[in-house]
């Protein structure tokens, strides 16, 4: 890419940073060189694609960055907006301060981002809109995790929800403001999954034990359905060398749980929680059934760089996507732990409270009988 005027694409992409707030960054993803830009910020056709691929294709995206308060409604703010309404590619016409620079950025939450560069102008040349997204937008009296639902039902990608929300166009109108983007994908996950939540609480309980899996980016993931009212757990093991434990000589296990109430404080896991919690619900709230759920995953040495947590909420779907393994009791589907995971299953037990609770839950039904 030569000088700093010039004409590019977004996928539809935008970012909005949080150092400094509430003044922050913000600005488009862009790339003058894409040739499929929309796939390059839709982590739900990131299925297949390997770490390097995707690397390479995120690298290919720039950052622009301009200083805003997150209640600024006007200028820049709403070209971002209508970038983030787009549901294709939007041609825009942007003016840098220099050329980009610098290395491709990592973050927990969010996918990897490619240079930054500072912004002076930016204008929409084409996007295109749809009324459905207009509807729900322009209703500036409607709460933020009702319009967040609203999209969700009409059948917006989740991604694309949370471009809508960081950019400061859901909610009502007194509250409305730009939200960063690493909290608005958590926000996101953690909004939709408590409204299908409310509904799949009053499902009947699953009757069986059922054992899916899917393999990614050098991570395994688990996921249990266990008979019983409402719970979830999201355990995490790390190898040495990996993002959490790059320096470490023994795997670390991380763990996060909530009751059937759900829990009021924020996941000691993180983001990648939420993320996972989406992905039951929605698989729940399908078969018309709750049940206590674990999520146990497996990150090995080849997964050495944090991707975001759309990997977990991906993975976690499409494992729910396959047919499961079915299991008539609880000795049988630990013992099928252990078939799947190089991780010892004590070890998987000791860090539950949802493992843990079930196998006291046993010995204490024995004693009784």
């Amino acid at each position: 890419m030569k000088g700093t005027q010039l004409q590019a694409q977004t996928p539809p992409g935008v970012f909005v940073g949080r150092i400094g707030y509430p003044r922050v960054f913000v600005g488009p993803l862009f790339s003058t060189s894409a040739e499929d830009p929309y796939l390059y910020d839709t982590p739900e056709l990131w299925g297949s694609i390997g770490l390097d691929s995707l690397i390479r294709m995120r690298s290919a995206l720039i950052r622009g960055k301009n200083p805003t308060r997150v209640d600024e409604t006007s200028g820049m703010i709403q070209q971002l907006q209508e970038i983030a309404l787009s549901k294709t590619p939007a041609e825009v016409e942007i003016q840098l301060a220099k050329q980009p620079s610098g290395l491709i950025t990592f973050d927990e939450n969010a996918q990897p981002m490619g240079p930054s560069v500072e912004l002076l102008k930016l204008r929409v040349v084409s996007s295109r809109s749809d009324r459905t997204v207009e509807s729900v937008v322009s209703d500036d009296d409607m709460r933020s995790d009702e319009a967040m639902f609203k999209l969700y039902g009409d059948g917006l990608l989740v991604s694309r929800i949370q471009k809508i929300l960081s950019v400061g166009l859901l909610g009502e109108k007194k509250e409305r403001k730009v939200v960063p983007t690493r909290w608005s994908i958590t926000a996101v996950d953690d909004v939709l999954s408590k409204k299908l939540l409310e509904k799949v609480k009053y499902f009947p309980e699953l009757n069986e034990y059922l054992l899916y899996r899917h393999d990614s980016l050098d991570n395994t993931y688990l996921v249990l359905l266990l008979p019983g009212k409402w719970e979830y757990e999201l355990v995490e093991a790390w190898y040495p060398g990996t993002v959490w434990n790059a320096f470490g000589q023994t795997i670390a296990i991380y763990s996060s749980y909530e009751a059937f109430r759900g829990r009021k404080t924020y996941a000691e896991i993180g983001g990648c929680y939420y993320s996972g919690r989406l992905s039951v619900a929605e698989a729940l709230y399908g078969m018309r059934r709750q049940a206590r759920a674990l999520i146990l995953r497996e990150a090995r040495e080849g997964y050495v760089l944090p991707v975001g947590v759309w990997h977990v909420r991906e993975s976690v779907r499409k494992a729910l996507s396959t047919s499961p393994e079915v299991y008539s009791s609880l000795e049988e589907i630990l013992q099928a732990i252990g078939r799947n995971s190089t991780v010892p299953v004590k070890d998987w037990v000791a860090k539950s409270i949802l493992l843990e609770e079930a196998l006291r839950r046993r010995s204490i039904l024995e004693f009784l009988t």
